[in-house]
């Protein structure tokens, strides 16, 4: 037997998420329960990883309250506004760096917190990216914009941690991923 979710339940609903007991089925026949939350007016979370012409990187370093400290990590956003996950894409980069993606391949999907979360990130590999103006900001972000030469892109990037600032974990392995896919036409691998 396959385990599945038998059903549901939502226990605390707040603005942005929901608190979940999902019951579920396990291989051996059993029920059991599970707590997640689950994000509210959301249809997917995506991630870019943008590289410009001339092989740098673009990063940014954004204070995030669950955690009470800077996260340095890759432009990403919800798809909160019923347009496809490539559209979000687009419109994210642009609008927390000010880079246009005029080359956007998806790159990989999966769960980002799978034991409690039920957020899936579609991760997006922009090439060629062109500064196109000012940060468009939502209400209450605070993002700092930071190029690194892909040549240099760990030494660079171990430099911004410090007491005050993480380095987002799915950074390390989606920087190879990126460029992994675009290596065989411009860059090598460090």
């Amino acid at each position: 037997m396959i385990p599945s979710i038998a059903g549901q339940q939502i226990v605390w609903r707040g603005r942005f998420l929901n608190a979940l007991i999902l019951e579920y089925q396990t291989s051996g026949g059993e029920l059991m329960h599970w707590e997640a939350f689950k994000r509210n007016n959301c249809d997917g979370i995506v991630a870019i990883v943008p590289f410009t012409a001339d092989d740098q990187i673009i990063v940014i370093k954004q204070f995030r309250p669950p955690i009470g400290k800077y996260v340095v990590e890759f432009p990403a956003g919800l798809n909160d506004r019923n347009e496809s996950l490539a559209a979000t894409a687009r419109r994210e980069l642009l609008e927390e760096t000010g880079y246009d993606a005029p080359n956007l391949e998806q790159i990989a999907v999966g769960p980002l917190s799978a034991g409690a979360s039920t957020e899936v990130l579609t991760v997006y590999v922009a090439r060629d990216v062109v500064h196109k103006g000012m940060q468009n900001l939502d209400r209450g972000e605070d993002i700092e914009i930071i190029k690194l030469p892909v040549k240099d892109f760990y030494q660079q990037l171990y430099a911004l941690e410090n007491q005050d600032t993480y380095i987002d974990l799915k950074l390390y392995g989606l920087f190879v991923l990126g460029l992994r896919h675009i290596s065989a036409t411009r860059v090598t691998l460090p």
